[in-house]
């Protein structure tokens, strides 16, 4: 009978890992964040983080910081990786060439204080959202406490858009792109989560006698038809009609039927369509109004220019991010003799976050340009000829020619936008796949069939606008090949109507 053995071996095994310290998580997330967000960020900072503070201008330097340069550019080796080994030698740097006697005072300390509370008191105030607008008018009202409570319950179930119900995203199928699925919300529901006792009846007509005449017209609807009916008054043109045509018509005013329409209603296709015009003038969507006035305008991170000499050169817009380094007077701060172990630690940590943050910005900065300047090399044509050049590019030859990893040219370029004579674009917009040109055998960009498609479009007969399958046709008449259901996805990409919605009946005889 063989006995076991039982033991403990020791053995060394090697393998690779990859752990991301803090400093290049952050990094990561600085280089993605739109120029908005990251003024955002930054401005947060500087409130919070004694160390960090502003420059007035790019490239200002203080007396007595001329032998080292806290913001000097990041350096970058033979394979294009951050030198973040300068950030951890940063402390040892400064304790070489920080040797001057001063303190700041507790005079200069409290005027910076003053200086970032005075910044917080300027920043814009929240828009007015329509839950605002809302409840202010309601406040105005003279209503009973019951029926003015019940109004406010009703207008918590209002969506961004103006309609008592809810939305959330979906994917179908078919599309790529998510889509917004409204599920409207019963009145029996309403009165069920009133903390009150309250009928169907009593929830429908405070609905329709309080909340429904609040402005913006349309509010408060349950549905696209009663939207459109609460935005015909008496002195909207076409009144009549347009009272039936919402009745009756919606789904044949999509489809373009306006024969049918004429049908029903006796009326010649122009004045019909006069009526469709004046419909087209109510909104759909009344509560979006007020999600607009959040929306932030499109800001371009860098500014493409053509030179003298024909070439392009591209330059960072610098303007709205703040201009920030480590301050030299809180540092010496830290240095003190009279500060104990407990203070300094504690300052030590918004030291390190703040030369984290220093070095992280200047990271962005140069990936940004360098990103940049690639994309130029490649998308020549588009900068000389117009978009309809555009040329097939994908992520992977930007980050070789970079030498970065490919997921760092997709932060780079999430979120920016560039300016360049052509006018402001998304820095994604150069990107692309494409075909190869059964004429030419060369290889054209997926964008170029679509600028084809738009001019095929543009220019067919409106009286008998081109089938998909006419479409497909003459795109692969000009070198483009397409299958049908490529040219119906692109046209719905491209909001194109169908053949029959573009059809103008006005053109043809009924």
């Amino acid at each position: 009978m063989s006995g076991m053995r039982i033991g403990m071996d020791l053995s060394a095994r090697m393998d690779q890992r990859m752990i991301l310290a803090p400093r290049m998580i952050q990094s990561m997330e600085i280089l993605q964040l739109a120029v908005i967000d990251l003024q955002a960020k930054i401005q947060a900072e500087l409130q919070i983080n004694p160390f960090l503070e502003q420059k007035e201008k790019l490239g200002e330097q203080d007396e007595g910081e001329k032998e080292f340069d806290a913001d000097a550019p990041l350096k970058h080796d033979d394979t294009g990786d951050l030198e973040f080994s300068r950030l951890e030698a940063l402390n040892k740097d400064w304790d070489n060439h920080f040797n001057e006697e001063h303190r700041m005072s507790r005079a200069a300390m409290s005027e910076e204080g003053d200086r970032k509370l005075e910044a917080m008191a300027n920043m814009p105030d929240r828009p007015q959202s329509l839950q605002d607008h809302l409840a202010g008018q309601l406040g105005e009202l003279e209503l009973d406490p019951f029926e003015l409570k019940l109004s406010k319950h009703i207008c918590s179930y209002v969506d961004r858009t103006g309609y008592i119900g809810t939305r959330t995203k979906s994917r179908s199928a078919d599309d790529e792109e998510a889509a917004e699925a409204f599920t409207p919300v019963s009145l029996t529901e309403i009165a069920r989560t009133f903390d009150e006792p309250a009928t169907d009846q009593q929830v429908e007509d405070t609905l329709v006698t309080v909340v429904q005449k609040l402005d913006p017209a349309g509010v408060g609807a349950r549905d696209l038809r009663e939207c459109l009916f609460l935005q015909i008054g008496p002195d909207t043109p076409h009144r009549d009609t347009l009272r039936v045509l919402v009745r009756n018509h919606l789904e044949d005013i999509g489809a373009n039927r306006l024969p049918l329409i004429q049908r029903a209603m006796r009326l010649e296709i122009p004045a019909i369509q006069e009526a469709i015009a004046a419909l087209q003038h109510l909104d759909p969507k009344p509560g979006l109004k007020f999600a607009e006035s959040v929306t932030q305008r499109v800001i371009p991170d860098v500014i493409v220019e053509r030179t003298d000499s024909g070439d392009y050169e591209a330059r960072l817009v610098d303007d709205w991010v703040p201009n920030i380094r480590v301050s030299k007077r809180y540092f010496e701060l830290y240095r003190s003799k009279e500060l104990d172990d407990a203070a300094r630690e504690k300052l030590r940590k918004s030291l390190q976050s703040a030369q984290w943050l220093v070095s992280a910005v200047e990271q962005r900065r140069n990936t940004l340009l360098r990103v940049t300047r690639a994309i130029i090399d490649h998308q020549r044509a588009f900068l000389d000829y117009g978009p309809e050049h555009i040329q097939p590019l994908k992520m992977q030859q930007i980050a070789d020619q970079v030498k970065v990893h490919v997921t760092t040219v997709s932060r780079a370029v999430d979120e920016k936008w560039v300016q360049t004579p052509r006018g402001v674009f998304s820095l994604k917009r150069f990107f692309g796949g494409g075909k190869v040109n059964d004429q030419t055998h060369e290889e054209v960009a997926y964008e170029v069939m679509k600028q084809k498609l738009l001019e095929l479009v543009g220019n067919e007969d409106k009286a008998s606008p081109l089938s998909d399958e006419e479409l497909v046709t003459k795109l692969n008449e000009a070198g483009y090949p397409v299958a049908r259901r490529t040219v119906t996805k692109y046209r719905k990409m491209l909001n194109i109507p169908s053949s029959r919605q573009r059809k103008d009946w006005s053109l043809t005889k009924c």
